[in-house]
């Protein structure tokens, strides 16, 4: 028996004896508190705002989940087609996707035709569980890797984390994974608008796909690329990352860089070029002279790429000393 299961039946039992002296129009009150009780509130409403001709998004003003903003921490993305709305990342809980259904269908009288969920953490691909039960068959698209990541260990592992981070905000959500692969290159049409998905190998995460708007001249970046935040590099490479921004530069023809956690700009990609290039250079030329860890850290909060960035980074005092560690580390690794 699960945990959703287990609350489910010792609440019910415990509220059997209170039934039997309750009068019977109080058993809908008493359903709707136990749905309640094994399932998360339902989260406030966040604006849906147009970002160029064909795309909208729900922003996230928060950059970390807490038990006030209930998970809400990335911004979830909409392309309207002539076919209907084409959803890039989902949001992190069942409660999110079910606020940005009633958004989008304040603003559209048209359906969500699919789903694109950029990369395996969960804060981008949990609310796939309220477009699927609205939505029913929809294809939901990810990179083959991020498939089994989710089908995997990281479905269950996110799902947990969010719970426990949310204080149990984001109860009731599913593991509903992605179905549908796609890859490097790879055209999706919907009538007027073509997508076109990028991937550039271990970026943030070795899977993370990247959706550019042909026709907006747009691209969701997901998390490879952050604004004003840094983005988690524990599953991802800060090598990788420079590489893969100079790729999308030269290949999606994009004036507008849409991430995952901050406000779309032309800049994106640039603040984060030098940040991590702030952070990576000084930890490899640590490695190369035989400094320890602690040396390379002193060197990168040094550095003005850094330095320049760091009261406007959300999370930088709490993270910066472990996204140091990892750049050592990987710096290390390629040493050898």
């Amino acid at each position: 028996m699960n945990r959703r299961q287990f609350l489910r039946t010792t609440t019910a039992f415990s509220a059997l004896g209170a039934v039997e002296f309750a009068p019977w129009q109080s058993m809908g009150a008493f359903a709707k508190e136990l749905d309640d009780f094994v399932r998360g509130p339902a989260i406030k409403d966040h604006p849906l705002r147009q970002i160029s001709k064909h795309v909208w998004m729900i922003y996230s003003p928060d950059g970390f989940p807490t038990p006030e903003n209930q998970g809400m921490m990335c911004n979830i993305t909409f392309v309207d087609t002539a076919k209907g709305l084409v959803v890039v990342d989902s949001g992190a809980s069942v409660q999110i996707g079910e606020m940005a259904i009633r958004q989008i269908r304040k603003q559209f009288k048209k359906p969500v035709i699919a789903i694109i969920n950029s990369h395996f953490h969960g804060d981008h691909w949990l609310g796939n569980d309220a477009f699927a039960t609205a939505y029913k068959g929809i294809p939901i698209y990810a990179h083959p890797g991020t498939i089994a990541e989710i089908q995997g260990m990281q479905g269950n592992l996110w799902r947990t984390l969010m719970e426990q981070w949310t204080n149990q905000a984001t109860l009731g959500t599913r593991v509903v994974p992605p179905n549908t692969a796609v890859d490097h290159g790879k055209e999706l049409k919907f009538g007027d608008v073509t997508l076109r998905m990028h991937h550039y190998g271990k970026v943030h995460t070795p899977y993370d796909i990247c959706v550019e708007v042909v026709e907006d001249k747009l691209t969701c970046i997901g998390d490879i690329a952050m604004d004003r935040r840094i983005a988690n590099m524990d599953d991802g490479s800060y090598v990788g990352s420079l590489k893969a921004y100079d790729a999308l530069e030269m290949n999606a023809a994009s004036k507008i860089w849409l991430p995952g956690h901050g406000q779309p700009s032309a800049a994106v990609l640039q603040w984060n070029r030098e940040l991590f290039e702030g952070i990576y250079r000084p930890c490899e030329q640590a490695v190369k002279d035989g400094l320890p860890m602690e040396a390379a850290k002193a060197m990168v909060l040094k550095d003005e790429r850094v330095a320049s960035r760091a009261k406007d980074t959300k999370g930088f005092d709490a993270n910066i000393g472990k996204y140091v560690s990892l750049a050592y580390l990987e710096a290390e690794a390629a040493g050898f």
